[in-house]
């Protein structure tokens, strides 16, 4: 076979690699737009799951990421001047380039062909192939080229902004800093021993009111510096591959597609769905995307059904994945709702709140439920009993492809009415990738 993958990420390579693995007859090309070196973003963020994938469908591979991973180990809430520990929880994270270095390395050791500085505008100008995998992103040009997906984009209220800096963050950190013009705060972890990723988020009320709608960018980084002073402990803040005019705010893209392939082009990872970065599914799901198709590919003789028996496999996978990111970005996008509550009840909360119930009850009422339920053991079993039921429920009534609402899984157990984890939390499974 033929493929032409349209994107050089984890997803694009790995598929490639896989490709090979299975037929190291098929002949397989990756074309990437960027430099060979020049990853956008610092780090990724995921759990045992994804690294158990990882060893599952390339051993090779997956020991030299676990070699190159970072581990950190419990999360720290500031808030109001505390700290709140949440201890117990776990997960990994790597440099984004590392992964990419891993990938591509393997692939071109199983004979794939990666182009890199090549812009594939339009799938019309590749190569003759027999398939085209869309692996490029969120802004898709394969997808936009092809216009016959049905996709829908929502817009987040939120603002963010993706940094990195030097200081080492040994345990998952959520700091709330308040400002004249309300909370901002940030998503920070360790990626290496020498630095970390550090996502900083606000409501679009607070980024106007602090003039960042205006300010040049060395000035915000200066400015955000000052307000995550104590967190930052001196260090700097730097923009993507260290380039400040990399600054730039974003508001988080909701990206859902009625159909995941069109003739021979299909849909892959961001390209075909992107679920909030608060819960750090993004690289995960875009593994488990191109092993799913890949292993189609390998049992139905015929590219239609294939392609059919994956689209199917994997919207209906993504229900759940989908349902806990809109609710976790509706939690974020709510924080006066919570902001002043007592620091362990906010805590609770933030580690809550994909939970379908929070959004429909106080918040106050909803902390003494999880309290109640930590306390006692029956409510502590019924929890377990029942909020897997709650929840699968409320994904299948949540529209597949929705046009409005709001994905490793940052948040432990404690707390929480709802169930469904990615990031290790013992002694089952317990943030952006």
């Amino acid at each position: 076979m033929r493929v032409a993958c349209v994107g050089g990420g984890p997803a694009g390579l790995y598929f490639a690699l896989l490709m090979k693995l299975r037929d190291p007859g098929h002949d397989v090309r990756v074309f990437d737009r960027g430099v060979a070196g020049s990853a956008y973003g610092c780090g990724l963020v995921f759990g045992d799951d994804l690294l158990e994938t990882f060893y599952r469908g390339d051993p090779r591979s997956g020991r030299e990421i676990d070699r190159a991973a970072f581990r950190w180990v419990n999360q720290i809430v500031h808030v109001q001047g505390r700290e709140v520990l949440h201890a117990g929880a776990r997960g990994y994270s790597i440099n984004r380039q590392r992964l990419l270095d891993i990938l591509a390395g393997r692939a071109r050791g199983l004979g794939v062909r990666i182009e890199f500085d090549r812009e594939v505008k339009a799938p019309s100008r590749l190569p003759e192939v027999d398939l085209i995998v869309a692996c490029d992103g969120a802004n898709s040009r394969a997808r936009l080229d092809t216009g016959r997906f049905q996709t829908s984009v929502r817009l987040g209220s939120n603002k963010y902004l993706w940094l990195g800096t030097g200081r080492v963050f040994d345990s998952f950190a959520f700091p709330f800093v308040p400002t004249d013009s309300g909370p901002v705060w940030a998503h920070a972890y360790g990626i290496d021993a020498e630095s970390s990723t550090f996502i900083v988020e606000c409501a679009p009320g607070t980024w106007t009111g602090l003039g960042f709608d205006t300010m040049p960018p060395q000035d915000c980084l200066r400015l955000l510096e000052k307000l995550f002073e104590r967190q930052l402990d001196g260090h700097q803040l730097v923009g993507h591959a260290r380039d400040d005019a990399k600054v730039r705010w974003l508001n988080f893209r909701t990206v859902t597609n009625q159909r995941w392939y069109d003739g021979k082009t299909v849909l892959t990872g961001d390209a075909a769905h992107t679920t909030h970065f608060t819960i750090g599914s993004g690289t995960k799901l875009a593994i488990e995307d191109v092993i799913a198709l890949a292993g189609n590919l390998h049992r139905h003789g015929r590219l239609e059904l294939a392609l059919q028996s994956y689209q199917r496999q994997r919207q209906a996978a993504l229900l759940q994945p989908q349902s806990e990111a809109r609710l976790s970005a509706q939690w974020f996008e709510n924080i006066p709702r919570y902001i002043d509550l007592k620091p362990h009840q906010f805590a609770t909360l933030l580690h809550g709140c994909r939970s379908p119930l929070l959004p429909r009850l106080s918040p106050r009422l909803y902390y003494q439920l999880c309290h109640a339920a930590e306390e006692v053991t029956v409510l502590r079993e019924l929890r377990k009993r029942v909020a897997p039921k709650v929840k699968a429920i409320y994904s299948r009534r949540m529209p597949s492809h929705p046009g409005g609402g709001s994905g490793t899984r940052l948040f432990g157990r404690a707390g929480e009415l709802g169930t469904g984890a990615s990031i290790s939390h013992p002694p089952g499974r317990a943030g952006p990738g």
